[in-house]
């Protein structure tokens, strides 16, 4: 498994002095990536039964498209039949940003020595993360391109779909995606979207720590065009991307709360801030 790996490096990084420092603040991090990991373990569907036809359904009803002919279409039905090339490389463009984007602005927070903020970011990708990944267990549910290409009867092991974004590989002539979808282990953790999350905390925080206005205004409209990509590709329900929104929005007030309202939350900021300051002095 790829945690033992990580596991192995960070006993390795905290041994030796020089790169101590950059293991304790990347500890959040790694927790992220192990904890992804670990979820291979015991898969979310042996635990819950995996919903199919009641999300297809419940997407439908709440924002179903009535085309001339009166067929409802979910949206997801309806931009697999209505799209465009500009909207497809955006889209991917888009979509190759929720990761990247949000791990680069935490090594700026880092490396520009803003050791409190950097912290209150990582720390609250973290805790979005993990409510996520709780969220997976409670309700296993198959992603909208699922519905459209393989009906309402969940099949295990179904291998990872590139859907809607199979158009951008296919104008850019490099599979992208097909790379990074075709090996996903598990397609029923659609709910809720961490796609839709992850921008929307690094735009929060891009905000709290007072960056350049311009970062949070581009931040916040690649959050956006995430939201839009996700549904846009079929990748995601309105309903996913809602409950990320939301998933995020109660990490991110959770753990505001805690860090910044008990004496606990502060004392436990102040030391790891000033673990990190004292590990770059002594290195």
């Amino acid at each position: 498994m790829f945690s033992i790996y990580i596991i192995i490096l960070y006993i390795v990084l905290i041994a030796v002095r020089p790169t101590r420092k950059v293991a304790l603040a990347l500890l959040p991090w790694a927790i992220f990536a192990c904890s992804y990991d670990w979820m291979r373990l015991y898969p979310n569907y042996k635990v819950n039964p995996i919903d199919v036809a009641g999300l297809y359904g419940a997407e439908k009803h709440l924002f179903g498209i009535t085309l001339a002919s009166g067929t409802v279409l979910t949206p997801n039905e309806y931009f697999a039949l209505h799209h465009c090339g500009v909207a497809d490389i955006m889209a991917g463009f888009f979509y190759l940003c929720w990761v990247p984007v949000p791990l680069g602005f935490a090594l700026y927070l880092y490396f520009s020595r803003q050791y409190r903020a950097y912290l209150r970011f990582s720390m609250a990708f973290l805790l979005v993360n993990l409510l996520g990944f709780c969220g997976y267990y409670i309700h296993p549910a198959a992603p909208p391109w699922y519905a459209m290409e393989y009906g309402f009867t969940p099949v295990l092991h179904t291998p990872g779909n590139v859907a809607g974004l199979g158009r951008f590989d296919a104008l850019m002539g490099i599979p992208v995606f097909h790379a990074l979808y075709g090996k996903n282990a598990n397609v029923f953790a659609a709910v809720p979207s961490l796609h839709a999350a992850y921008m929307l905390i690094a735009t929060a925080y891009a905000a709290m720590s007072r960056q350049h206005r311009g970062v949070v205004i581009v931040f916040a409209l690649i959050c956006a065009g995430i939201w839009w990509t996700a549904v846009y590709t079929a990748h995601h329900y309105i309903i996913d991307v809602l409950l990320g929104i939301m998933t995020a929005l109660v990490g991110m007030v959770l753990l505001e709360n805690v860090l910044r309202h008990t004496a606990v939350g502060r004392r436990f900021l102040d030391s790891y801030v000033r673990l990190i300051a004292r590990c770059s002095v002594a290195a």
